[in-house]
Parts: structure tokens; C-alpha cells; sequence
């Protein structure tokens, strides 16, 4: 049963009777120059009751003028400026249309804003909503189970606004790779996704009525890691967990990699690499290196590649010229499993038992 949230989750959103959740999310640094276009284009300051000037052309083309700002030839007030499409006579809701930044094209507002250096920094001003319809798009694949899909939407939600109350100040709340979540904006979106995201609206996971840290992963293989092992976040409800995923296929994976990739990749020697210590759940928290130094797990999954050791839980065996990584699951394990949240869809499980099994201890509560 979903309980009311508390009130500073409420605080989250912009005042006004029809005023939504929005993001900030930055998700493109250009050089000096960057072109923005949409259908009914008008533009204006960066503030959420701005009023925007139409632009005929429904182009723009902004430059960098010191530490000023040119929209096709005029220089304007301040260091940013906001964009808006849809916006004319006739347009019932502006802000609805899609635009397109650079090579971006998404929902909401872009402002352009003087960045370090002589480049341009464009974030996406964007309803909480149609951003999640995106993210599940770039996280998730569309044809997992609904539940599935749900699941994902409440964490991909819960994981949005615990990093705004982080960064409320800031210029934006978040950026658009897998540092944080995946957004691919408009291209991203699917029927699919959408209807998750509304069959789930509002919906948040919560720890002592604050949002939790809702991290999550492709695969974990076979149980979950802590919040502490996997990133050096204690929390009471990223523990371990049993997962289905163990027996699919997907969670399953080898890497073969020679002295000399080693070598290149390490900057030590390769012969001699061996696990030196383990997590209780089997990631390799510390290896030996041929030269007798050590490092610790996360910084060699960095230096081989994450799409080469796709996580930690894994063997190592020599071989004539290198080594072959035997390993389980794809990511840094805590948190939601992705694969395994479709396992348990597919045995009829819905998305709040889903989201119970892998945050232990969290309740579900509804925002707006």
C-alpha cells in the first residue's frame, strides 16, 4: 500500500497549480558554437517563469562572446539563455514539442550557458516524467516484461530526485551518461516505456521518508553486492540478495587478454596476476601484480575496460600468452538487477515485489 510522502519530498517541486517535477540534466559540451531548432522556437532567460521571445526562423545559432552570449547575430543578457519549442498563438502547451540541440533532440527546454573555457554547456530542462520515458529506453531493454519495466521506472525516478535533493543548487542535477543514468532523449522513447512510467507515476522508493540511493545494474549474477562493497555507500537497503539471474546466459561472460594488453593496460608486469582478496559475495577486491605491487578491484576493472571486465566476480586462469577472465554478471551488482528483475516478472512477479526483493527494507510511497 502506497503511503503518503513526506514534506520535503513535496519541496521538491517548482510552486504553481499546474507546475510539474523537472530535471536538469546536462547532456552535451559543444565548442563555441552550437544550432538549436524546433517547431514554434522562441527563446528567453533561464528561469521557470521566463517569457520567450518567438524566433521566425524556428533556428538558432548561438556563439560564444567572451564570456557573453550571440543568438543569430544579437548578443544577449548574461551567460545563458533558454529555449523553448511550441510556443505561438495557437499552441495550447508550449514546451511539449521537441527540439534540437546540437546533436540532442529532446523534450523540454535547452539553455545554452557559457562554460568553462570558450565552450558551451547545454542542459535539458526537462519534466521528471518524459525524462524517465528516455532513460528506460537507454537503461532497459523495451522487450522486457511490463513489471520489469516498472520496476525500473520507480528506481530510474527514485535515483533522479535523490541526486536533485544533492545538487538542487547546482546548475544541473544530473548528466546524461552511465555515470549517472543513461538518457537518450526523444530517439530513446518507446510505447513500451511510456506506459511504465505511467503506470507508475509519482512513485518513489523511500528510507526514513527521504529517497533512496536506487542504484542499479545489468546483471549481478547470482546475488547481489552490498552498497558498501560495490560503492563505498553503507546502506541498510543495498545488502545482498538471492538472484535469479545466475542461470541466464546473460549473466555469463569471458574476456581473453594477452601479457601485452596487460602490460599496456596496467603499466606492470603481467605474468604472476592473481585475485588477492574477495567480497563475500566473490568480487575481487584485490589483485597481485607480477612485480609484486597490488591494486584494488574497481581501479582494475577501470584500467582493463568495463566492457572488457564487465564486473568483479570473476576467475582468472593463465595461459601461454595472457589470461582468460571467467566471470558473472555485468555491473557493479548492487541494487536493482536488471536481468533478474525480468526473471521474476516472468514468473509472474509484480513490480513492488520486485523492487522489495532488492531494496530490502525501502517502502514505496507516492510523490504527487
Amino acid at each position: 500500500m502506497l503511503r503518503p510522502v513526506a514534506l520535503v519530498l513535496l519541496l521538491l517541486a517548482p510552486l504553481g497549480a499546474s507546475a510539474v517535477e523537472t530535471l536538469r540534466i546536462a547532456i552535451e559540451d559543444t565548442g563555441s558554437e552550437v544550432r538549436v531548432s524546433g517547431k514554434g522556437l522562441a527563446s528567453g532567460p533561464d528561469s521557470e517563469d521566463a517569457d520567450f521571445t518567438p524566433i521566425a526562423s524556428g533556428q538558432a545559432l548561438i556563439r560564444r562572446k567572451g564570456e557573453r552570449l550571440e543568438v543569430n547575430g544579437t548578443l544577449v543578457e548574461g551567460d545563458s539563455v533558454r529555449f523553448r519549442a511550441g510556443v505561438s498563438n495557437d499552441s495550447a502547451a508550449p514546451g511539449t514539442e521537441p527540439l534540437k540541440a546540437g546533436a540532442a533532440q529532446v523534450r523540454g527546454d535547452v539553455v545554452v550557458r557559457a562554460h568553462h573555457r570558450n565552450s558551451l554547456q547545454l542542459i535539458n530542462v526537462i519534466p521528471l516524467e518524459d525524462y524517465l520515458a528516455a532513460v528506460l529506453g537507454s537503461e532497459m531493454p523495451v522487450s522486457f516484461p511490463a513489471e520489469a519495466l516498472k520496476a525500473q521506472a520507480v528506481a530510474a525516478r527514485t535515483y533522479a530526485l535523490q541526486k536533485k535533493l544533492d545538487a538542487y543548487s547546482n546548475d544541473f542535477h544530473l548528466g546524461s551518461s552511465v555515470l549517472h543514468q543513461v538518457y537518450g532523449g526523444v530517439n530513446r522513447e518507446d510505447p513500451r516505456t511510456r506506459a511504465a512510467v505511467d503506470a507508475t507515476r509519482g512513485q518513489v522508493l523511500t528510507y526514513e521518508l527521504a529517497p533512496i540511493e536506487a542504484y542499479f545494474h545489468a546483471s549481478c549474477g547470482g546475488r547481489t553486492e552490498s552498497g558498501f562493497d560495490a560503492l563505498q555507500r553503507s546502506l541498510p537497503y543495498l545488502r545482498p540478495v538471492d538472484c535469479p539471474c545466475g542461470k541466464l546466459p546473460a549473466s555469463r561472460w569471458t574476456a581473453t587478454l594477452s601479457d601485452a594488453d596487460i602490460k599496456a593496460a596496467l603499466r606492470h608486469p603481467a605474468q604472476g596476476l592473481k585475485v588477492a582478496a574477495r567480497t563475500r559475495t566473490n568480487r575481487v577486491t584485490r589483485v597481485t601484480l607480477g612485480d609484486g605491487a597490488s591494486m584494488d578491484g574497481v581501479e582494475l576493472r577501470r584500467k582493463l575496460g568495463y566492457t572488457r571486465l564487465k564486473s568483479l566476480d570473476f576467475d582468472l586462469e593463465r595461459t601461454d600468452r595472457g589470461y582468460v577472465f571467467t566471470g558473472r554478471g555485468y555491473g557493479h551488482g548492487a541494487g536493482l538487477c536488471q536481468w533478474g528483475a525480468k526473471a521474476l516478472a516472468d514468473k509472474g512477479r509484480e513490480y513492488r515485489e520486485i523492487l522489495s526483493h532488492y531494496y530490502p527494507g525501502a517502502e514505496l510511497q507516492q510523490l504527487y
